[in-house]
């Protein structure tokens, strides 16, 4: 089966595999086995998140309430104002999914695309000895919806309507996910395979939204907090907590995020623990010298305007460099475009990578900027300081923020040195005109004697046209193009797992996007769809087939083994 971009399922009828280079097999992708099991570990993570956003908020609420209370109305404002605007953004964007995901699609061709899938589930995608229950589960799926189905239906719309307008979105998906993970430990080893997809959805979309929420609140709210404590010179309990509540939410999401992302892909390793504690730390004191040094110059009364320029002109700048490094996220251009202004958010704080290929050279130039920005708000308010502000305390604000910086950055150096789910790195790895380690080259070749079949798909996208180049590449020119990406260094290398070969195929008509973006059936919902019902119907965990770059002809790039 052919998933298009455009929600069609078109079946193939003949799969005829392609070959690698000579030599390359050492080179391919770590493929990890299908079906993930979820490790008690792995719920004891979602909970900790769950309680990381949950005392962020709670926190946040309460101390707005004792600015209230201590009649401080300008300071109440403020607190309440990042607390509310972003969670409604995302109570929004929340609710505009779950609108798409659970949408009757008649006449659109996304419903008609599933249900093609699931009824052809049978004759294309079963496994020797699946006949028989393919076709049950097929046959329930494509049933006729009941009055009770539907009146069930309309209770969840208004189940819905009612946890985004109370601003629960968030809860109710941390919740959902745990049930999942749950019921696929509980499950036996048939039945909790069909549950991996539902649960890497979900944990795609909690993670797409609190990186959205914490940049938006968490961040404000923390410099807020901190130019509060500056400016009065004394520190409030609830002031204290409510910081670092933001303060651990942001270091924390920023970790849980990278760990989701390469969860989601398998031809990245995916992120041990020590790992994510590494990277939770890096970004836990950086972000923390940053927001400091924010503060002390907003503290400052008659330069808070020149802040709010600095601010904007940061941004400009950030997002300017990110568009042009042309990033490959989002499915349109304009969608692209909203992305990258969102990341520019995202780089007033902290680095956050959004090419693949080399990063030292970036994150080195974005470290010198960041410090050098911080190195100067400090220095200004150092000058103009309050003269009530003692020289001893002045300096020890200043070490708090120069030793902030300095633990982030050796946290850094310890993830990428010693934690790197791709292994250390070695000194030659450091130079900037080096080749990445780590990254390979494509080693998807088509058979010279692929041909392919009558129906298959070989129309351009008619909506998602955001993939980047390499189609146009000459079969006569791949070899000199192994040749010039050679590797220069060399990271541990993990065992090389075999990937699966059976079980039902969703053929997207698209080059895989590449690492650190979401793959296609995690961003468009209409590949979702499709996906979410094969795992219902199919007696395995579907497998995922994206277009070779090489070749203009839908061969398989990658296969992925779920």
């Amino acid at each position: 089966m052919a998933a298009k971009s455009d929600g069609t399922a078109v079946s193939l009828q003949n799969d005829i595999p392609p070959t690698c280079l000579p030599g390359l097999e050492k080179r391919s992708p770590q493929w990890r086995p299908v079906g993930k099991e979820y490790s008690l570990l792995d719920c004891c993570w979602t909970l900790c998140a769950f309680l990381v956003f949950f005392s962020d908020g709670a926190s946040d609420l309460w101390l707005a309430a004792e600015y209230y209370l201590r009649r401080d109305y300008w300071w109440f404002a403020l607190t309440l104002v990042f607390i509310i605007i972003p969670s409604v953004v995302v109570q929004v964007l929340s609710f505009r999914w779950f609108a798409y995901d659970y949408s009757d699609a008649n006449g659109s061709g996304t419903a008609a695309a599933a249900l093609v899938a699931a009824s052809n589930a049978e004759s294309h995608f079963s496994t020797k000895d699946s006949d028989q229950r393919g076709a049950g589960r097929s046959a329930a799926v494509t049933g006729t919806r009941s009055n009770a189905q539907s009146c069930c239906r309309a209770c969840v719309w208004l189940f819905q309507s009612v946890v985004h307008v109370l601003q629960l979105a968030q809860v109710w998906r941390y919740v959902h996910a745990l049930y999942l993970v749950v019921q696929s430990r509980w499950r036996g080893d048939h039945e909790h395979k069909h549950f991996y997809w539902r649960t890497m959805f979900e944990n795609a979309d909690i993670s797409m939204l609190r990186l959205l929420e914490t940049f938006l609140k968490s961040a404000p709210q923390l410099v807020l907090q901190l130019s509060i404590m500056v400016q009065t010179g004394q520190v409030l309990p609830l002031q204290g907590l409510s910081a670092s509540a933001s303060l651990v939410s942001l270091g924390w999401m920023m970790a849980s995020y990278q760990k989701t992302l390469r969860d989601s892909r398998d031809d990245k390793l995916p992120m041990s623990y020590k790992s994510v504690v590494a990277h939770m730390l890096w970004h836990l004191f950086t972000v923390g010298a940053r927001a400091m040094a924010f503060a002390l110059f907003v503290s400052i009364f008659h330069l808070r305007l020149y802040f709010g320029i600095f601010i904007v002109a940061h941004w400009c700048a950030m997002t300017f460099w990110i568009i042009q490094g042309k990033t490959d996220f989002c499915m349109s251009k304009w969608e692209e475009i909203i992305y990258n202004m969102m990341v520019g958010i995202v780089y007033i704080f902290c680095w956050f990578s959004v090419r693949e290929g080399p990063t030292r050279c970036r994150l080195l130039l974005y470290s010198l900027i960041v410090l050098g920005e911080n190195v100067a708000l400090t220095a200004v308010w150092y000058i103009y300081r309050s003269p009530r502000t003692s020289d001893f305390y002045a300096v020890v604000v200043v070490c708090v923020v120069a030793c902030s910086y300095a633990l982030g950055t050796f946290f850094m150096f310890v993830y990428y040195c010693l934690l790197h789910p791709d292994g250390p790195v070695s000194g030659a790895y450091f130079g900037c005109c080096g080749v990445q380690v780590g990254a390979v080259s494509d080693p998807c070749i088509p058979s010279p004697t692929s041909v392919p079949p009558l129906d298959a798909v070989s129309s351009p996208p008619r909506t998602l046209q955001r993939t980047k180049g390499g189609e146009s590449v000459q079969r006569e020119d791949i070899g000199d193009v192994f040749k010039m990406r050679t590797l220069k260094a060399s990271r541990t290398a993990a065992p090389r797992l075999t990937p699966r070969t059976e079980g039902p195929v969703v053929r997207i008509d698209l080059p895989r996007k590449q690492y650190p973006a979401w793959d296609a059936h995690f961003i468009d919902r209409r590949l979702r769809k499709t996906i979410l019902v094969l795992e219902g119907a199919a007696p395995v965990t579907p497998r995922i087939q994206y277009r070779c770059l090489g070749t203009p002809k839908e061969v398989m790039e990658y296969e992925t083994t779920v």
